[in-house]
Parts: structure tokens; sequence; C-alpha cells
């Protein structure tokens, strides 16, 4: 949700993304507070990388559906205004009733393809008195609506169910071979030896609590500010939801990796059939 983390050491310009065809600057600006609000940092430069991402790595087309878990204030979308068309439409969701009117004011009135839809999910850190559980959650959409589905610094903040669940769901709504790029904090023997050694900024000390549990925390008593998973769960989760075709998972500097392609680890996963 929080996409500041994801591409704060991205080393993409914003000039060589334009030759991409994409050119976000028929979205105004939003409200800085609006942006402190999903992490900071300049809007143009982070949704237009976060954009040359998909496109150059995740394979996104012109004409693909593509789904935006955590909208935010619309720093993916302003971008992709200049690039989908024809069958290509935009939706997003997200748990910020301000961010969302933001969105639909400045966006959808300017390209009706881009929809956005607040969802009133629980989250301890962002949305509290949510009505809705993430782990029982049904995502707005049908089965097969689409062709790409992105989540970034979503699952960095879900606990074990809630991950299980967003990734089940996020299976059902892509059509066959849809593709899923996500961001994770993932553990495993790079990230954990970097670690050790001092490397990065964050560490993840808290195993697993319980049976059934597979994350780990910064904070024990703020558990969702920051959660990582280790690289064999997910493979595994991932195959059980139907997501297990031409995984790429790209590791991020936040272990202390000195080559790296976004903050964040970036997952790719293409759906079976």
């Amino acid at each position: 949700m929080r996409l500041s983390h994801v591409v704060g050491h991205l080393r993409l310009g914003l000039a060589n993304l334009v030759r991409t065809g994409l050119h976000p600057d028929e979205v105004p600006d939003p409200p800085p507070r609006f942006v402190t609000r999903v992490g900071g940092g300049d809007y143009r430069a982070i949704g237009g990388a976060l954009g040359r991402i998909l496109i150059e790595r995740g394979g996104l087309r012109p004409t693909d559906r593509i789904l935006d878990i955590g909208s935010g204030v619309g720093r993916l979308a302003a971008p992709l205004t200049r690039y989908l068309r024809d069958a290509g439409r935009y939706e997003g969701f997200d748990i910020d009733a301000e961010l969302v009117a933001w969105c639909e004011r400045n966006i959808t009135r300017r390209h009706p393809r881009f929809r956005f839809r607040l969802v009133n999910v629980q989250s301890g850190v962002y949305n509290p008195a949510g009505a809705l559980t993430a782990s029982n959650f049904t995502f707005p959409y049908e089965s097969g609506s689409f062709e790409f589905v992105v989540a970034t610094s979503l699952f960095t903040h879900l606990l074990t169910h809630d991950a299980e669940n967003y990734l089940r769901e996020s299976a059902r709504v892509l059509a066959p071979g849809g593709t899923l790029l996500a961001t994770f904090f993932l553990l495993d023997d790079e990230s954990r030896a970097l670690q050790a050694k001092g490397g990065g900024d964050r560490a993840f000390p808290t195993e697993p609590a319980a049976a059934g549990q597979a994350h780990h925390v910064v904070h024990p008593n703020k558990p969702e500010a920051a959660v990582a998973y280790s690289t064999d769960w997910l493979r595994q989760t991932l195959a059980l939801v139907g997501l297990d075709r031409g995984v790429e998972i790209h590791g991020g500097n936040w272990c202390g990796r000195t080559a790296f392609l976004t903050y964040q680890d970036v997952v790719i996963a293409r759906k079976s059939g």
C-alpha cells in the first residue's frame, strides 16, 4: 500500500520512462498531505518508475486489464493513463476514503477507464476500525477479470492468514496466464546473512508465534507495521493458489544488497492455465 519504500532506491530516471510512452502530466499533483500519507517522496518519479517496472519486468501490455491493490493516491494510475489503450483498463481499491475520493475526482473524471473503489478492510496500522477482516475479504471483482494484478508495499503489512487470502484472491481474479507483481520482505540465506553483518535498515527478530503462522515482524506490539516471510513459504503458497508459473524474485536492498531493483523484494508470478 505504501509505494515510496518500494522504489525509493530505484535507479531508473523519469527521462527514460517517457520513452516507454508513459506521461503522467495530465493528472494534477495531489495535496502534499496525501502524498505523505502513503510514504512521501516524488509523486511522479515514484509512479513513473513503478510503471516502468510493470512494463519492462512484468510485461504489462497497453491492452491489459490491471488491478491495483492498495491504490493509494493514484501514483501508479497517473502514468498509466497515457499507456493503457483500447481494451486496457485500470481498477484500484484502497482503505483510505479521502485518497479514493481524490482519485475519483482527479483521475476517473479525466480517464473513465480508470476506476477506484473504497473497501472498509481492517488494518492494524492504517484502518483499525475497518468492518471487514483481510483474511476473509473477497475482492469485489469477478473471477478472471484481469491480466495483471499489482500489490506494492501491501504484503509487507499483512499477517499470515491475511496474506494467504490476498494471494488466493489475486489468483482468482487473474485470467489464466495472468501476472501478479508484488513486493515483500523475504527472508532467505542471503538476506539473513546480510542482516547478521549489520546490513540494511531493519531486522525481523520475531519468529512465528503459533502453528499456522508464518510471518516475522519487527515490532511484536505493532506487528503489521513491517512483516516479512520466508522465501520457501512464499513459493509454497504461490503454488497452492496456482501462481507458480515463471516465478521471479528480484531481491531488494532493504537487507543491504548492493545489486538491487528496488528497496523491497519484487516478486513476479503467473497464473497457471
